[in-house]
């Protein structure tokens, strides 16, 4: 079997230029991420707030740590000290509370808006209508500590290759579509699609973060 090394070096050399690789540490021990740490890696995605702050206080402290689960308001104040991008904002409710515990750090924290792509009832996200109100909010502009660096997106649980490429195709149109909204505040440069199962799909069609943790750790 390859090692998480290999596994990495291997991603790695498949990705596009412009394409960054967050490793989805979630449910792995420190040892199994210091082990992908070593062999280059320093972007890590989790899920659950206390994992990630755990995992954050223990392990060294140039790793890039990605929020990319569903999130709730009452957890924010635990990551707002260190966490660089949060990848799953559903809400602007969510985004006034990141707001607000960034200040609290005196620091700016960089979000994507999660964009339901989906077939699944299951999959959070917001529809096209919602993100826009988001982006058009005349009260994000009092929101001087967020930072709409882009969206995320999860395709359909499918072996369908063309529904996939489908709902990448749609979000990245939909991407491109809201650079109309650049400001101070909004900056649309992250496009964070694609798991284990579909990110050569996601790079394909313009993805410039894939979100991989199986491929690299193997299946939890």
């Amino acid at each position: 079997m390859p090692s998480i090394a290999e596994n990495i070096g291997q991603i790695e050399k498949g990705l596009k230029q412009e394409t960054r690789l967050i490793a989805v540490t979630k449910t792995k021990p420190e040892e199994v991420l210091l082990e992908a740490y070593e062999a280059g890696c320093k972007r890590f995605g989790e899920n659950k707030v206390q994992e990630m702050t755990a995992k954050y206080e223990a392990l060294p402290k140039d790793i890039e740590w990605h929020m990319i689960g569903h999130l709730q308001t009452n957890k924010v104040k635990y990551m707002a000290p260190y966490v660089a991008l949060v990848q799953s904002v559903d809400s602007f409710k969510l985004l006034k509370e990141i707001n607000k515990e960034a200040v609290k750090n005196q620091r700016v924290i960089d979000c994507l808006l999660q964009i339901f792509i989906a077939q699944e009832e299951t999959k959070f996200g917001l529809s096209e209508e919602e993100a826009v109100e988001i982006l058009t909010a005349p009260a994000l502009k009092t929101l001087k500590n967020v930072r709409i660096l882009g969206l995320m997106g999860m395709a359909s649980n499918t072996e369908e290759e063309q529904v996939i490429r489908n709902e990448f195709r749609g979000l990245k149109a939909l991407f491109e579509s809201f650079k109309k909204y650049n400001n101070e505040q909004i900056s649309m440069q992250a496009l964070s699609m694609g798991m284990s199962a579909d990110y050569t799909i996601a790079m394909e069609e313009g993805s410039t973060l894939v979100r991989v943790g199986s491929a690299i750790f193997g299946s939890r």
